[in-house]
């Protein structure tokens, strides 16, 4: 009888991670050209929205009107960028601080059974369909605002932005709060033991030790949830409403980019006029946001992460 020859498991295993090589390169490659593909779709359609409008880039970032069903049709993005930046900021103010103080307290002060409970019941929030929170401004949020401040004569309008950055707000608290929390638990116990062992107290751990050795991370939090709020749409469009205006006047109506962005899809503009075109080139200009605010964000990790390595 012969012998039986068994086969080198070697060679299937160099095919085999050849095999993973090549998929990953695959899905690598895919990810390239879609972002290669929104480039050329933005760039090329924008450009043709400048040659319809027969407006110029500098007149479109700068002009505060916006009337595209005018005669001539006026293109100026700045009332649309003001309208986000009110409603983006004003949610930070309402989710920044919230966002890390309850990271901070799932972190260093509540126990095991109470962290359990407490991070999946703020984590629902970020499962609750946007347009829930849309309504929940127009049926909860403004009537109460209107209640509440027109006792002492402040005038709010159905659509405002304070509304809406106030849910925008909530919704982004547990982004802020989960990528915190898990930033400041993987904080080095011996940073807080080295601090205990001289005398400092839990407060103090947690403000002068824990928070500026996970800084990095909270910062990226920070800025991912700004770029959130930018890009929130339907809460937006439900709660501030479609007025394109500058005011310093919170309780007023406003229009954001993402909103404007909508009215454009959603209304009667033909296809391919000045009008039409002109969401790429809004688009345009929220993808550079982004793209500024993704580059900031990645500065500051290398930054704090080369101090506190």
């Amino acid at each position: 009888m012969g012998r039986v020859q068994w086969k080198s498991p070697g060679r299937f295993l160099h095919w085999q991670e050849r095999l993973v090589h090549m998929i990953l390169a695959i899905f690598a490659v895919i990810t390239i050209l879609t972002t290669i593909g929104i480039l050329v779709v933005l760039g090329t359609e924008t450009y043709q929205f400048f040659i319809k409008a027969e407006t110029t880039p500098f007149e479109f970032l700068t002009s505060r009107k916006l009337e595209p069903e005018a005669d001539p049709p006026k293109f100026g993005i700045v009332p649309l960028i003001w309208g986000t930046m009110v409603v983006t900021f004003g949610s930070c103010v309402i989710a920044l601080p919230i966002g890390l103080a309850s990271a901070i307290y799932l972190s260093e002060y509540a126990g095991s059974l109470t962290r359990s409970i407490l991070k999946p019941a703020l984590e629902i929030l970020a499962g609750v369909p946007t347009i829930v929170y849309g309504y929940l401004a127009l049926m909860l949020v403004t009537p109460a605002l209107r209640y509440t401040l027109e006792l002492v004569g402040i005038k709010v309008d159905t659509y405002n932005a304070a509304s809406a950055a106030i849910v925008v707000g909530i919704m982004i608290i547990p982004m802020v709060s989960s990528l915190s929390e898990d930033v400041l638990r993987a904080v080095p116990q011996g940073l807080r033991e080295a601090a205990y062992g001289l005398g400092a107290t839990k407060f103090e751990v947690c403000t002068q030790v824990v928070v500026p050795a996970g800084l990095s991370g909270i910062m990226a939090s920070f800025i991912l949830a700004f770029s959130r709020a930018i890009g929130e749409t339907m809460a937006v469009v439900l709660a501030a409403g479609q007025l394109p205006q500058i005011s310093g006047n919170i309780f007023t109506s406003v229009q954001t980019m993402t909103a404007y962005i909508v009215s454009v899809t959603s209304g009667d503009a033909p296809f391919g006029t000045a009008e039409h075109l002109s969401l790429y080139a809004v688009g345009s200009v929220l993808f550079l946001i982004t793209l500024c605010l993704n580059l900031f964000s990645g500065w500051i990790l290398r930054h704090y992460r080369e101090e506190y390595s």
